[in-house]
């Protein structure tokens, strides 16, 4: 995504010796598998010990570290306006497996991606970035966030973006605490689907097939390859809409129609009306991408018009009515 995500505009004179509760965030350590676990709170400002619910927000793929900064200050954590949301919740966002809670954007690579210096990902990333090893995980979490005081047990929102949004959805159907389901910029037929239809639109072929063999063929192979290890492409090209039809919860589903996943969303509310599915509630953004930007008839995103603030608060107006 391009720099004209949300930032903060907060100094960074001797930013290397910042802590995230400098910035206003809660830091969190927890130990899953053997593995230290980054989880950040945002709540608002004089408020972090009153008791709300959470929002447990899911980010899409690659190994970004949580916090990022330039000279002009932290970018936005979350995509959405966070204050939205803070009024009512505490907001939750959990760090990549064997990724740095925090860096320099001159440090990272493209799309802000904390990498080694041949360009590969770090091993534990590619070693922990699959399906379960995240909704095990996040679960995990949650339950050791229920018992802290500050965390209200009446209501408890999981919302995902892109690869989130498949991690959120098996979640949802584990954790029965959860109360709400936010599903975006998902593929509920699976990841596959959207690289075949990238492939077939930029280069007119099919070879998004031939690559999905070798997957299935390597589907527990965790070795990175310059690209998603085949076991993170077959987990997440596993169907979430099975999950999501299994839910009684209040589901809303959000995704941009010139997104490669959209025909897909179009077919589970096609599904959802058929099989009588009251609880699940479908948003189309028109003419906009993955990330809630419009698209020229070339599918080039214009950066420069940022949706993502609607979004949120499409979402923020979707929770007060349920």
């Amino acid at each position: 995504m391009k720099k004209i995500i949300l930032f903060l505009l907060i100094s960074i004179t001797t930013f290397g010796q910042k802590k995230p509760e400098d910035f206003g965030y809660k830091h969190l350590t927890f130990t899953f598998k053997k593995l230290t676990v980054d989880v950040l709170i945002q709540s608002k400002k004089g408020e972090e010990n009153i008791q709300k619910p959470l929002f447990f927000w899911c980010q899409g793929s690659m190994p970004q570290p949580l916090l990022k900064y330039d000279e002009t200050g932290l970018y936005g954590t979350f995509p959405f306006d966070v204050d939205d949301f803070l009024s009512d919740y505490h907001l939750v966002i959990v760090g990549k497996p064997g990724v740095p809670l925090i860096s320099d954007v001159k440090d990272l690579k493209a799309e802000y991606q904390y990498l080694n210096e041949n360009d590969s990902v770090p091993k534990i990333y590619s070693e922990h970035n699959y399906l379960d090893y995240y909704v095990e995980r996040n679960d995990f979490i949650i339950k050791k966030l229920l018992k802290e005081k500050w965390v209200s047990k009446n209501k408890l929102v999981l919302a995902g973006h892109s690869e989130g949004s498949t991690i959120v959805a098996k979640l949802a159907t584990k954790n029965k605490k959860v109360t709400h389901l936010i599903y975006s910029g998902g593929n509920p037929y699976g990841r596959i689907l959207n690289i075949l239809q990238q492939q077939i639109f930029i280069y007119k072929d099919y070879e998004a097939i031939e690559y999905w063999k070798s997957v299935v063929a390597n589907k527990q192979n965790i070795t990175y390859n310059g690209r998603d290890t085949y076991k993170a492409t077959y987990d997440f090209s596993q169907p979430s809409a099975i999950h999501l039809k299994k839910l009684k919860i209040p589901v809303f589903i959000t995704y941009g129609t010139k997104d490669w996943n959209a025909p897909y969303n179009d077919l589970l509310q096609i599904e959802g009306i058929q099989l009588g599915l009251k609880n699940i509630e479908f948003k189309p953004y028109f003419d906009v991408e993955h990330n809630y930007f419009p698209v020229n008839e070339k599918r080039e995103p214009d950066y420069e018009i940022y949706n993502w603030e609607n979004v949120g608060k499409d979402w923020k107006n979707w929770l007060n009515k349920n």
